[in-house]
């Protein structure tokens, strides 16, 4: 999934350490050290969750009071991103350390039709493919092998102490969470360049044991920008439940009832009247859709879309959500 900017994946990687301030002081802010040694600076949420104070007055007359009464769930966006390079098995387990176990990635495909887990379309920003294959620009991971992509290191521009951390495939990353017994936000990452992910990533999915009733029922949400991408994962295997990651108009989300679970838009596109009319819709297992805001990595961000009733936020600083809001990390599905 996108990260919303990336000034947002800066910022939340300089909430590090910022979460168990928050977790014993309200209103001062801290001075903190990211793991870049960067130095900035960290207001706590002040008020107790709940209050008009302490979701910043956002329940107004056009932004009704959600019908939902627990608190939203919290996922870890590629893994505890801003702590651990993103999507690898590093910032899997620095999430499950963290105490949470609902984790994101994305899954892209290599030359031999291999899934990987990767964000961008390009190898370039989070590995040195640069370094090792000066001659394949533009980097692409549609044009390398999985034998090529697993040379890489995807860890030494995130911190040093990440040198020779590697490109996960789907199986390696699956059997990670699993061995940490966490869930999955799956997300098919730019379906329109890799014809046939759909039906590659669940087979590796089925591979690994993630297709069967008890995974299926409650570890496992696959979603996609790409409505298509989402009515293909749908259509191949119903039971699955799917998120489409965007905000439809309102007048649409019926149509997209039909094939997805969840309706899953970024922060700043989402509000307590978008929320209250998608929850007013039942998906295609006839349960009310949900709603994950993306990506939310400060206090105030949490506080003001938990306001609006969301069933989920992915952030890539879980604890810094998680002592913001009072959230859940270990309940229901995504």
């Amino acid at each position: 999934m996108h990260a919303g900017t990336a000034t947002a994946s800066v910022a939340a990687a300089a909430l590090l350490g910022a979460g168990t301030f928050l977790l014993s002081n309200t209103g001062t802010p801290v001075t903190d050290t990211t793991a870049a040694g960067h130095t900035v600076t960290v207001t706590p949420a002040g008020p107790a969750r709940g209050t008009a104070a302490a979701t910043g007055g956002v329940r107004t007359a056009g932004d009704p009071a959600p019908a939902r009464t627990a608190d939203p769930l919290v996922i870890a966006h590629r893994g505890a991103s801003a702590y651990a390079p993103e999507n690898t098995l590093a910032a899997v387990d620095r999430a499950h350390a963290l105490g949470f176990d609902w984790v994101e990635n994305d899954v892209q495909l290599t030359e031999d039709g291999v899934p990987v887990v990767i964000h961008d379309t390009g190898l370039k920003r989070t590995t040195d493919a640069e370094q090792v294959f000066p001659d394949r620009a533009p980097w692409a991971v549609k044009d390398f092998t999985a034998a090529e992509i697993a040379r890489l290191d995807a860890g030494s521009w995130f911190g040093p102490q990440y040198a020779g951390t590697r490109v996960p495939t789907l199986r390696q990353y699956l059997d990670r969470i699993g061995h940490n017994r966490q869930n999955l936000l799956l997300e098919i990452k730019s379906p329109e360049i890799y014809p046939g992910i759909e039906r590659a990533t669940l087979r590796v999915l089925s591979q690994a044991g993630w297709l069967d009733g008890g995974h299926v029922r409650d570890r496992l949400v696959i979603q996609s920008f790409g409505a298509d991408s989402v009515r293909e994962v749908h259509q191949q295997r119903p039971d699955v439940v799917t998120g489409f990651l965007g905000n439809p108009a309102v007048a649409e989300l019926p149509s997209y009832a039909e094939f997805t679970d969840q309706i899953n838009p970024t922060y700043t596109s989402v509000s307590g009247a978008y929320v209250t009319a998608v929850h007013a819709l039942k998906g295609p297992h006839h349960k009310t859709l949900r709603v994950n805001a993306w990506t939310v990595n400060d206090a105030a961000h949490a506080l003001r879309v938990s306001g609006y009733g969301v069933d989920g936020i992915i952030t890539n600083a879980p604890d810094v959500v998680r002592a913001a809001t009072g959230t859940r990390e270990a309940a229901g599905g995504a």
